[in-house]
């Protein structure tokens, strides 16, 4: 009777392994949860439970280590502050009737932590910056682990510009610095560059990600002026205003040329009752360069000439139409 029993309990155990899959088929324990991420200095605790029954079972660790016990089905492993980096803990058991020498199950163990300080910089460069020449940015990431977990971030606003990864396996925290080339233009002028070190731990991880940002670099670009159009017609009224105002870092100075002109201005706008009809230049200046562009003012007499001359011929393609129209459909008509 003893012997059945015996092999009762022997079966049970065969066809309990035979259900198990992964890395777990060849010891019959479950982990829950099946990784541990951990922020360094921070608690940490992981069940290891069996279905099967065993001569005994307990956590192996540097710390938290659980005794064997042959009275339970469920030990936990915990830690109240886990300081330790590399910390391999595993669960064994020993449950096959005869065999002496147990097997275990390692729990794979995640130590992070956010970085100490997150900063950007410009490399070798100070004050504003010149439209279409290259610049170099710099983000340093200081005390952060583990690397191989980290991706750097870079933005302008709220435009994610790219981002780095590492393939370092380190586990222990390190210093990393990541550098992004650009080429600034006038529209950049007073953008926000960052960077950003973000901790991707995985599923078992802590959500959102862990992030740390960078103070925003403000970048001033100083540019030349560039008006939108070269030319453009006033049509004289009352008071005819030409306004030359036109982007530009530094600000820049304006100059007005025309045999009409009296007088040297340097505002960027003309504003008169009393302009002649003619061509006014007006040119604006800073450090960078120069734009010209010219202004033609027509006086109202002459722009109604031209539209009665231009109604005129209006007039006279129509009825030449007219008549061509009637002169085809006479003669089909007379044809036929």
């Amino acid at each position: 009777m003893l012997q059945c029993l015996t092999g009762l309990v022997y079966l049970s155990a065969v066809l309990t392994f035979a259900t198990l899959t992964g890395a777990q088929a060849e010891c019959p324990v479950q982990l829950n949860p099946r990784r541990a991420v951990v922020r360094y200095g921070d608690s940490v605790a992981v069940t290891c439970n069996t279905s099967v029954l065993h001569q005994g079972m307990g956590w192996e660790a540097s710390e938290g280590a659980v005794p064997m016990t042959k009275n339970q089905n469920l030990i936990t492993w915990s830690v109240s502050k886990l300081i330790e980096w590399d910390i391999k803990p595993y669960c064994f058991i020993n449950y096959k009737i005869g065999d002496p020498a147990p097997c275990q199950v390692e729990l794979p163990v995640t130590v992070y932590k956010t970085p100490d300080s997150v900063s950007i910089s410009t490399v070798d460069h100070s004050g504003p910056m010149m439209e279409g020449e290259q610049y170099k940015l710099q983000c340093d990431v200081h005390d952060v682990a583990p690397v191989q977990y980290l991706a750097v971030k870079w933005y302008k606003g709220q435009t994610l510009l790219h981002q780095t990864t590492f393939t370092d396996t380190s586990e222990t925290p390190v210093n990393e610095t990541v550098t992004l080339l650009i080429r600034p233009d006038r529209a950049d002028d007073g953008a926000q560059y960052r960077c950003e070190a973000e901790l991707d731990l995985g599923a078992e991880g802590p959500q959102p990600h862990p992030t740390n940002s960078s103070k925003p670099l403000n970048v001033e670009v100083y540019y030349k002026p560039q008006h939108s159009s070269s030319t453009e017609t006033i049509i004289k009224d009352d008071e005819v205003i030409l306004d030359c105002t036109v982007k530009a870092n530094p600000a820049p100075t304006y100059t007005w040329g025309s045999d009409h002109l009296k007088e040297q201005i340097s505002s960027s706008v003309l504003k008169s009752s009393t302009l002649s009809p003619g061509n006014y230049t007006c040119t604006a200046t800073n450090a960078l360069g120069s734009d010209s562009k010219v202004f033609i003012v027509e006086s109202t007499d002459r722009t109604t000439f031209w539209a009665i001359v231009l109604s005129g011929v209006a007039v006279a393609v129509t009825l030449i139409a007219s008549y061509l129209i009637f002169k085809f459909c006479f003669s089909k008509n007379s044809v036929i």
